[in-house]
C-alpha cells in the first residue's frame, strides 16, 4: 500500500462523497415532487428541461439569487451560523461510511471510503447529534416565536429518539464488537449470503432505528419542528434564499446518510448475494485475475449498495405522502414509553441469543 499518496486518495474520495451528497439532495427534491405527484395523481414538474429534469437546477438558482432577508431584531451572525452548521454536520456524517470494498491496482489498494476510523458508529451518532443545534441557533436567532417553538420541539424530539437509537445500535455493537463501520459491513460478507446480514440477526433493532431514523431527520410523521399548520414554517419561518436551500439540502442530505447507515448496519453495505461466487466464476472460466474479478466485485457492490440507498430514500417519501403527521404528545409518548423499553428488551434478547450461541 502506497503510504504518501494515500491521504491524497482519502481527499478525492472525501470530496467525491460531499460532492455525491449534496447532488443527491438536489435532485431528491425532484423525486420528491415526482413521487408526491404520482401519489396524488396530478403531474409533477414538467417545465424545465425534458421530464422537468432541470428544475432542482432551477431551484438552486432562484435561492442563489433571491433577496437576502435578516428579521428586526436577529442576531445576524447566529442567523447565517445556524444553516452553515446544519449542512456541515450533515456533510461530515457521511465521511465515514464505506461505499464500497477495496481496489487494487498492482501493489497499492484504495478504499472507497472518506476516512476509516475505528470509531465511525461514535462518529455518525456525535456528529448526527450536533446537527440539532444549527435547527435551534436558527430558531433562536430568528427572533420569532414561531421559530423558537419549531427549535425547542427540534431539540426535544432529538434527545427522545436519540436514545432509543442508541439503544438499538447497542445491540448490533454486541454482535459485531466493533464500533468500525467498515468491520461491521465485511462481517455481514460470511459467504457472501444474505441471511448473515444484521436485518436477519436484528430485525427489532431495525425496526427501532428506521422510526428513530424519520425523527431524526424531521420528516412526516415526525416532522413537528416545521409544521406549517400550527408553527407556520418552524424554525426556518424568517429564512430566505441560500440560508433556507441549506435548511432544506441539509434535511435530504440527512436522509441519504441515515439510509447509507441503515444499509450499511443492517443490509450488508456493498456486500451482496453470490459475490464469491461470481469472483471465482470470472477467474476460473473468463481468465480474469484475482485483483481485476475482486474490483469488479467492488463496483458492483458500490452501485448495489446505492440501489439500497435509494430504496431507503423512496420509502422515506413514500411515508411522507402516505401518513398523516403525529401530534406533539403521540410523538413523545411513543419515544419514551415505547421504542426506549422495547430498545431495553431488545439489548437483553439479543444478550440472552449472544449466551445461548443462537446468533
Amino acid at each position: 500500500m502506497l503510504e504518501l499518496p494515500a491521504l491524497g486518495w482519502q481527499s478525492i474520495v472525501i470530496f467525491v462523497v460531499f460532492a455525491l451528497s449534496l447532488l443527491i439532495a438536489t435532485y431528491c427534491t425532484y423525486a420528491e415532487r415526482v413521487i408526491a405527484a404520482f401519489l396524488q395523481d396530478r403531474v409533477g414538474p414538467d417545465r424545465a428541461g425534458p421530464y422537468g429534469l432541470a428544475q432542482p437546477l432551477a431551484d438552486a438558482v432562484k435561492m442563489f439569487t433571491k433577496e437576502e432577508f435578516f428579521p428586526s431584531g436577529a442576531n445576524t451572525a447566529l442567523f447565517i451560523f445556524g444553516p452553515c452548521l446544519a449542512m456541515i454536520t450533515a456533510l461530515m456524517s457521511s465521511a465515514v461510511i464505506p461505499f464500497g470494498n477495496v481496489l487494487e491496482f498492482g501493489s497499492n489498494y484504495f478504499f472507497l471510503q472518506g476516512i476509516e476510523v475505528n470509531i465511525g458508529l461514535l462518529w455518525v451518532f456525535g456528529v448526527v447529534s450536533l446537527g440539532v443545534y444549527g435547527i435551534m441557533i436558527g430558531g433562536w436567532a430568528s427572533n420569532n416565536k414561531f421559530s423558537l417553538l419549531g427549535a425547542i420541539r427540534a431539540a426535544s424530539q432529538n434527545i427522545s429518539y436519540e436514545l432509543a437509537m442508541g439503544l438499538s445500535l447497542i445491540a448490533v455493537l454486541m454482535i459485531s464488537g466493533t464500533l468500525s463501520l467498515r468491520d461491521i459491513t465485511l462481517q455481514q460478507s460470511v459467504a457472501g449470503e444474505w441471511h448473515f446480514w444484521n436485518i436477519v440477526k436484528q430485525p427489532l433493532g431495525f425496526i427501532i432505528f428506521l422510526v428513530c431514523a424519520f425523527a431524526e431527520t424531521n420528516r412526516t410523521p415526525f416532522d413537528l419542528p416545521e409544521c406549517e399548520t400550527e408553527l407556520v414554517g418552524g424554525y426556518h419561518t424568517e429564512y430566505s434564499s441560500m440560508k433556507l436551500g441549506l435548511y432544506l439540502f441539509s434535511e435530504y442530505v440527512n436522509i441519504f446518510v441515515a439510509s447509507a447507515v441503515m444499509s450499511v448496519l443492517y443490509f450488508g453495505g456493498f456486500n451482496f448475494p453470490f459475490q464469491y461466487e461470481l469472483r471465482d466464476w470470472l477467474v476460473s472460466n473468463q481468465d480474469w485475475t484475482l485483483a481485476g474479478a475482486q474490483n469488479l466485485i467492488t463496483i458492483l457492490g458500490t452501485v448495489l449498495l446505492f440501489g439500497k440507498i435509494f430504496g431507503f430514500i423512496f420509502f422515506f417519501m413514500w411515508v411522507r405522502w402516505t401518513l398523516p403527521r403525529f401530534r406533539y404528545d403521540q410523538l413523545m409518548r411513543l419515544g419514551w414509553t415505547i421504542l426506549i423499553p422495547l430498545s431495553i428488551f431488545n439489548i437483553l434478547l439479543t444478550g440472552g441469543l449472544i449466551t445461548f450461541g443462537i446468533i
